[in-house]
């Protein structure tokens, strides 16, 4: 299923990295190529490309919308997590990496695999197939106790008690296969928190975060990416959420191999979010590789 998808903050992403001809960059969250086809773009015309990307469909759909840059980027089927590995191994230090954390339009419409609380879907929420947990594993096999916490952790859901109740409840009387089984049980037990904001959005939050293991990836990653980093190089990342931008900002203040440029995250113009509502939460901040 082919889907649209527009990346959020390019113009800003393309400013803050610097990207300039003859650069050599990394996209560590390829998605259907929508940032990677701009950076390309903008460092014609002999720029280069690392792009990083989990899910095969959407590699397979990023590798055609790259074509016209044939020679000048290489796709890699991996986390983001795995990037610095990976490049190390090659040999390779680059200009600037940028990681947009956000789900992509490709996983939430066209993956089939019950990332949306829309659509009667098999409740998987894997980003790579090979994983071998999915939301449905943990939604009928995890005890209460460890449900709340898995949704007060990863999805800061101040209802997870009451929320983890009902699923309980519900799958003692049969299994919970489907997305729209969990939102319809969600949506039973709580009310809204905020207008306009579905009932089970940080339950599904929560679960997708936990089957891909979102934080301890992007830990990981944090950890190691101004290794791959040239001096001056710059590492730009898009989050969603409080959960990860806490943990980008700590990062960047802490680790004494980066400057901070961004003071407070970028956020994107009123015309962006009337032309892409999905751009409405997010929030880019911005580190340098210190040259000395």
């Amino acid at each position: 299923m082919k889907v649209g998808h527009e990346p959020v903050l390019v113009r800003e992403v393309l400013e803050w990295l610097a990207v300039r001809p003859g650069g050599w960059y990394a996209d560590g969250t390829v998605g259907l190529g929508g940032h990677s086809e701009a950076i390309l773009r903008a460092s014609s015309p002999d720029g280069f490309l690392f792009g990083f990307e989990w899910d095969e469909e959407s590699l397979h759909q990023a590798e055609k919308r790259l074509s016209p840059f044939a020679g000048r980027f290489r796709l890699f089927r991996a986390n983001f997590a795995e990037m610095p590995q990976i490049l190390a191994r090659e040999g390779v230090q680059v200009e600037g990496i940028l990681l947009d954390l956000g789900l992509s339009s490709f996983l939430l419409k066209g993956s089939g695999r019950g990332f949306s609380f829309l659509r009667e879907e098999p409740l998987d929420m894997r980003m790579d197939t090979r994983l071998r947990i999915t939301a449905r594993d943990l939604v009928n096999r995890l005890s209460y106790p460890q449900l709340v916490e898995l949704l007060r952790n990863y999805g800061e859901e101040p209802r997870a008690a009451k929320i983890a109740r009902a699923i309980v409840e519900a799958r003692r009387k049969k299994r919970i296969e489907t997305s729209l089984e969990l939102a319809r049980i969600v949506e039973k037990a709580v009310r809204p928190r905020k207008r306009g904001e579905h009932p089970a959005t940080l339950t599904f939050q929560a679960l997708r975060i936990a089957v891909n293991r979102e934080l301890e990836n992007l830990e990981h990653f944090l950890s190691r990416a101004p290794e791959i980093l040239k001096p001056g190089g710059r590492l730009a990342i898009i989050s969603f959420h409080s959960l990860e931008d806490r943990m980008v900002k700590r990062a960047f203040r802490e680790d004494p191999r980066l400057r901070v440029l961004t003071r407070k995250p970028v956020r994107p113009s009123e015309d962006e979010v009337r032309r892409n509502p999905r751009a409405r939460s997010a929030r880019l901040r911005v580190a340098e590789r210190c040259r000395s």
